[in-house]
């Protein structure tokens, strides 16, 4: 499997959210490898984004979000629920891609649809956060074989009511017509 490289990373977030759709996130634990194809993922732009952690500026909490390209951002809501990001953008800018939903391709059997489901059934929770997606056991590589060209949909953000002007920008990204999509 070739892994996605940092330089995918270091580009305009919003591109990166259309463009990682299609790829398969993978994480080795106990000799077992998950593997789910990206089908939906959310932009997240820098610090001016009120829909982003970014917008408070760094802090403990968002600090790896400031960091360089091509690193996890994982962190907890509402207590309960882990949602995984993949940094982008040079170091302090504060710009990251939620992933949305995955379509599973192997070892998974829970619901994938939501960045909750997602990491649940990944395994992914905050000892991920930091984690170099160039590593060995979590990374995103390149679908291994040719698929049919995909129609992405832009759309607002879900759960971003508060964002003011950001709440409907079309930074969601999902395939069209794709069942594991977030409802």
């Amino acid at each position: 499997m070739q892994k996605l490289p940092r330089k995918f990373y270091n580009r305009e977030t919003k591109i990166v959210a259309q463009e990682i759709l299609g790829n398969y996130l993978v994480h080795r634990l106990q000799g077992v490898e998950r593997i789910g194809k990206i089908v939906e993922a959310e932009a997240y732009v820098g610090q001016h984004d009120l829909a982003s952690h970014a917008s408070k500026g760094c802090t403990k909490r968002t600090a790896t979000m400031f960091g360089p390209p091509g690193y996890a951002y994982v962190y907890l809501i509402y207590g309960i629920h882990h949602c995984f990001n993949v940094v982008t953008e040079p170091a302090g800018i504060g710009a990251a891609v939620l992933i949305r939903a995955i379509e599973p391709i192997a070892n998974i059997t829970e619901r994938t649809q939501g960045p909750g489901l997602l990491c649940k059934s990944m395994m992914i929770n905050k000892a991920h956060n930091g984690c170099d997606l160039l590593s060995e056991n979590l990374f995103i590589t390149i679908a291994p074989h040719y698929e049919k060209p995909m129609h992405i949909v832009e759309a607002p953000r879900i759960g971003v009511h508060y964002a003011k002007e950001w709440t409907h920008k079309l930074l969601r990204f999902y395939v069209q017509g794709n069942a594991f999509v977030s409802k």
